[in-house]
């Protein structure tokens, strides 16, 4: 099992005690694309952080291939090479004169050589779809947002992690940077083989792409099955004060109007075969 959470409760004592999360217990395995959702304050972040290493559990213990990162003297380093975290607003911490330093950064913490380094930002530059000899000398702070995003994101994969966990990562994009990103992750997932935990309050997103949805509300977790078994739960997901994909939305209003059509569906295409093929079984078209 690559990662396991056992009974693990986080209290934050400077909240007057109040416990973001309640006795989480979860496995994930090697190369799933699990969507994370759940109302603002259930414990998404909290969640991810506790993944990463950066908050230590109150309570309970967090196994990472093997090593129980709750106990003492766990080296953290390793553990942060393996899980990667990405921030919401991740251009936020670019600090470098140049792209190839601020991707070269966490790299060189591993006393590489410089020839391993330079594969390493070559390579991660790459996989998000940026060109090395272009973009390498340039300044962080004169590109795009859509394009800084990127050189963050590249940072966090020139360290090869196993899983990459990102909080919110197409916040403040247009439909443009974030139709990339989506594909971006998609990549990593199908090609490259990375564990991807996508947290996002974009229901399309998550259908779309993930494996496996998992729900929290209140520092529990109230689902835990596939995208098409989730959003089945139609009535249980709005009182989460949650949202359906549109497509699903579009889908139960349509079936409501006594067309059998699948609610299962998360794409325009998908939907747009289903209700045709429907709309010509009553002979309307």
């Amino acid at each position: 099992m690559l990662i396991e959470l056992k009974n693990v409760t986080h209290v934050y004592e400077h909240e007057r005690g109040t416990r973001v999360l309640k006795n989480v217990n979860l496995e994930i395995r090697e190369n799933e694309f699990i969507g994370l959702i759940g109302h603002t304050g259930s414990g998404k972040s909290t969640l991810a952080q506790i993944l990463n290493g950066l908050i230590k559990p109150s309570e309970g213990n967090v196994i990472i291939d093997g090593i129980d990162i709750t106990k003492e003297k766990v080296n953290l380093q390793r553990i942060r090479q393996k899980i990667g975290l990405v921030f919401q607003y991740p251009e936020h911490q670019l600090f470098e004169e140049t792209v190839y330093k601020d991707i070269a950064f966490g790299p060189g913490n591993l006393e590489l050589d410089p020839e391993d380094i330079e594969i390493r930002v070559r390579e991660a530059l790459e996989l998000v779809g940026l060109n090395y000899e272009e973009f390498k000398n340039r300044s962080p702070f004169n590109l795009s947002g859509g394009q800084q995003r990127k050189v963050a994101i590249a940072g966090v994969l020139a360290m090869k992690p196993e899983v990459l966990i990102l909080d919110e990562p197409t916040a403040g994009l247009d439909p443009q940077g974030r139709r990339q990103l989506m594909g971006l992750l998609e990549t990593l997932y199908k090609k490259e083989g990375i564990t991807v935990i996508l947290i996002s309050h974009r229901m399309e997103e998550i259908a779309r792409l993930s494996t496996r949805v998992i729900v929290l509300c209140e520092g529990k977790v109230q689902f835990d099955d596939s995208p098409e078994k989730v959003f089945a739960e139609v009535e249980a997901i709005k009182k989460l004060s949650l949202g359906l994909p549109e497509i699903t939305e579009i889908l139960h209003c349509i079936k409501e109007r006594g067309f059998d059509v699948r609610t299962d569906i998360f794409t325009i295409d998908g939907a747009v075969k289903e209700i045709v093929s429907k709309l010509r079984r009553k002979d309307i078209c």
